[in-house]
């Protein structure tokens, strides 16, 4: 049922309000499956392995931050119908729009790389080339959106994303001591310079320029009404909580294993976690579990990512970008995915030793909050019908979360930098 048709039943049959959840939800939970991508991942392990549980607070008190975020674009995608650079374009000008799109691109080549870097890795595990891997990743992903609607890369996408659940039974496997992990919460030694490093990373792998282009254009593309805007919001506070849980999981399982024997341990690839895992959990856990994991989450990413330039650039050039529309129809959105799907898995194929930028690329997403959330804020407060705009103590909260937000990604990536 399209989320239409399902304002429509809702209005004449008074159907619940989890009958309409469950036609409108879909964008929020999409992207924060997204959200733990593989450079993610890898960055949550790493600070697992470093610093125990001393960064599992932080993925605690992101969830609201991520929601808080993502909601203001649920809101101007709801109540203006625009995606993120369709708005920024039609509020301040094409020089604008096209300085935030080439942030969104910057972004997005950094994800692909490692998504691709993650399909790799797994396939490596099982003695798979990398070529081989790379090109049916590329294959499938095209083969998806270029045959389906926005409903069926929805679906596809949440499937693929269901087997990041499996980071939860590593975590379990991986038993914790509960003591050590309480004592964790409460030790924060800022006074490093690898911590504050490792502070701006999970950060940045938490807010990234392609969430925000993404879940606005695909509540735009959807269709998604003022009426729906509870609904959308409750998908977006689910997925935040989905998502740092899983952040949570991966960094505690890599802190009750591997760094309680060798905290020096440099994981620059998903190939790494993995063989540093199975001592500990075994080839089943260690591998084969984590590995699925880690597909699921560098394919759902790959998708969001993909699209999100797609959108992005089609939004700012005006050329149709709908996935609505048949290739035919929108060549150039269709042309702008498959640009970008297959020149990731062509570098990543050529250039393996990419993979080692894992963390880099979380550290420069946090370098771009500034640019980022500063435009997301001042459209939540100037491109927004009156009645909508952010306003009083909440515009306040908001303002100075996402001042704290950068201001925390920034210094640490440049404290790190000093130190090192």
């Amino acid at each position: 049922m399209s989320a239409r048709n399902a304002a429509t039943t809702e209005s004449r049959f008074s159907l619940p309000f989890w009958k309409v959840f469950l036609a409108v939800a879909g964008p929020g939970l999409v992207v924060m499956l997204a959200d733990t991508d593989v450079g993610s991942i890898i960055t949550a392990a790493q600070s697992g392995v470093e610093w125990g549980y001393r960064l599992l607070l932080l993925q605690l008190l992101l969830i609201p931050a991520l929601y808080m975020v993502q909601e203001l674009t649920v809101r101007l995608a709801i109540f203006t119908g625009k995606g993120h650079g369709e708005l920024i374009k039609a509020t301040w000008g094409p020089i604008w729009a096209w300085v935030s799109v080439t942030g969104l691109g910057i972004a997005a080549t950094g994800a692909l790389l490692t998504e691709f870097s993650g399909v790799a890795g797994v396939g490596e595990l099982y003695g798979v080339p990398r070529v081989v891997s790379l090109a049916i990743s590329a294959i499938f992903l095209l083969a998806v959106v270029l045959t389906g609607s926005y409903r069926r890369v929805e679906r596809v996408a949440i499937a693929l994303g269901l087997f990041e659940f499996a980071f939860f039974l590593v975590a379990y496997e991986s038993h914790p001591d509960t003591g050590e992990l309480a004592r964790g919460l409460v030790h924060v030694p800022f006074q490093s310079g690898n911590y504050l490093y490792l502070v701006a990373a999970n950060i940045g792998a938490v807010i990234m320029p392609w969430m925000i282009f993404y879940q606005q254009s695909a509540i735009a593309d959807k269709k998604l009404k003022p009426e729906h805007y509870p609904h959308a919001r409750l998908d977006t506070a689910l997925g935040s909580v989905l998502a740092q849980a899983v952040m949570a999981a991966i960094l505690i399982a890599a802190a009750a294993t591997i760094g309680k024997t060798n905290s020096h341990a440099s994981l620059n690839t998903i190939g790494d976690i993995a063989k540093a895992l199975m001592p500990f959990l075994g080839p089943n856990i260690g591998r084969l579990v984590f590995g699925l994991g880690t597909i699921g989450a560098a394919m759902v990413a790959a998708i969001v990512v993909s699209l999100a330039a797609a959108w992005g650039f089609g939004e700012v050039t005006g050329y149709k970008h709908s996935l609505e529309h048949h290739p035919f129809e929108a060549p150039w959105f269709y042309g702008a995915f498959s640009l970008a799907v297959v020149g990731g898995a062509i570098v990543v194929a050529l250039v393996p030793n990419l993979v080692a930028l894992n963390i880099g690329v979380e550290v420069m997403n946090a370098l771009m909050l500034p640019l980022v959330l500063g435009f997301l804020v001042l459209l939540a407060i100037k491109a927004l019908p009156p009645e909508h705009r952010i306003r009083g103590i909440y515009a306040w909260i908001v303002v100075a979360l996402s001042v704290v937000i950068s201001a925390l990604g920034v210094f640490g990536a440049f404290s790190s930098a000093v130190n090192t």
